[in-house]
């Protein structure tokens, strides 16, 4: 019995620990949130100071709205512990109360039962007619645990006391503590309000520059199909090199092994030692992986997804695939559009090597390859690489040039083969 006890005991114990951890969470989590939209709120004012309405704004603030609708669930979260706490404690305040007035009625009996007893004469006419002495002994012995006991009743009465007042003040810190939450809500939820009335003028402005948006998109389509072509022709010609290289390794191998063909006829004991490189190859699932350093690179890249950082400092200007903009004009991107500041640092995700370096209309774009997967560097003002080059994560590839808004951007494509894939899940949440 004591073992289960104590082992109830120890779950409840954990149970409280795990509550607090998760309250705890909920504070920092609070605090991140606040700071992202203290950042967020800052590169807006700075975008609104140096361009008019456009879709950076839009995603600038549909990012805070996001952000603002995460601190009113944290919140949300947070009443739901405070709650819990009220629950409980009024149970405990329930439950005292009930013990309270038993003990007050145990000890009332016991007081009537004194009282009645009261005098001396009773006291000693109550010993002296034991039958024995042992009796007696017994019967004296009674009265002080009967002392003794009123005694105790008393003291319990007096910490249930404590622990009910302890209680009490428990529950109204905590239902203070939920009015406080409650009108921190409302508070954030009036600021929610005007944050999404701030959405639907932008959205209004926007729409009234259908036919410019429609323009810009058309400009984009037209850009990202000059940039698959050079993706295409890059990656066809690097899978060429590299069918090129297998083959001409394959066939030294073979010429390595007809030299070291034991002669018919040759009777020596000599041993023929076959160098290493006349081991056959690992098989791939890319042509483009062929050599070990390949090999360890394009698993290094894979083992990475989800962590890669981001190329330049800023904010989700357009998300991979589908995008709906304001006037119904739509717009599929390849990969992810990064809003920064015009000629900001633009840096390579990962260990590579340089494939190409080209330039389209007054742009510059940056090819770099890891094993079997590429990534592209498009809408650079200036590119500080060049083919060819051994490339680290983190090293500056170029700087940030603007788009049809006066807005900085750097478009990331991250291609698997000739796939492209999304961008986003292979970069660090941002």
């Amino acid at each position: 019995m004591q073992k289960i006890i104590l082992t109830f005991a120890v779950a409840l114990i954990f149970l409280h620990a795990a509550a607090q951890i998760n309250k705890d969470d909920l504070q920092k989590q609070r605090q991140q949130l606040k700071k992202e939209i203290e950042e967020t709120e800052r590169i807006l004012n700075e975008t609104k100071k140096t361009t008019k309405e456009n879709v950076g704004q839009l995603s600038l603030i549909n990012k805070r709205l996001d952000l603002q609708g995460n601190v009113i669930e944290n919140i949300t979260g947070q009443l739901k512990f405070i709650e819990t706490d009220i629950y409980k404690s009024q149970r405990e305040v329930n439950k005292l109360s009930r013990i309270l007035d038993t003990l007050k009625q145990e000890y009332a009996k016991s007081m009537v039962y004194a009282y009645k007893n009261r005098n001396s004469y009773d006291f000693l006419n109550f010993i002296f007619s034991a039958s024995s002495f042992n009796d007696a002994i017994k019967r004296i012995t009674y009265l002080k645990s009967y002392r003794t006991y009123r005694e105790q009743q008393g003291e319990n009465i007096v910490r249930t006391q404590e622990q009910l007042q302890q209680r009490i003040n428990e529950l109204s810190g905590n239902k203070q503590k939920k009015n406080i939450a409650l009108q921190e809500k409302n508070k954030e939820m009036t600021v929610l309000e005007k944050q999404q009335q701030e959405k639907e003028k932008i959205v209004e402005k926007l729409k009234g520059r259908q036919k410019e948006l429609a323009a810009q998109i058309s400009n984009k389509r037209k850009q990202d199909a000059k940039l698959r072509g050079m993706i295409t022709a890059m990656i066809k010609r690097e899978i060429e090199n590299a069918r090129k290289k297998a083959e001409a390794d394959k066939a030294e191998r073979d010429r390595l092994a007809r030299l070291n063909k034991p002669k018919p006829n040759d009777n020596t004991d000599v041993a023929v030692t076959k160098p290493s490189i006349n081991r056959t190859p690992k098989k791939t699932e890319s042509v483009l992986v062929s050599s070990e350093a390949d090999r360890v690179l394009d698993a290094s890249f894979e083992r990475n997804r989800g962590s890669l950082p981001w190329p330049a400092d800023g904010f989700i200007l357009s998300r991979y695939g589908p995008n709906s903009l304001p006037g119904g004009v739509d717009y599929n991107n390849p990969g992810v559009s990064i809003g920064t500041s015009i000629g900001t640092a633009v840096k390579a995700i990962f260990d590579g090597e340089v494939t190409l370096v080209n330039s389209m209309d007054d742009k510059q774009v940056v090819f770099i390859k890891h094993g079997k997967y590429f990534t592209v560097y498009s809408n650079l003002s200036s590119a500080s690489v060049q083919r060819g080059q051994t490339i680290r994560t983190g090293q500056v590839v170029g700087r940030a040039g603007a788009n049809d808004d006066g807005q900085g951007e750097v478009d990331l494509i991250i291609m698997k083969e000739t796939n492209n894939v999304n961008p986003e899940q292979w970069l660090r949440r941002k």
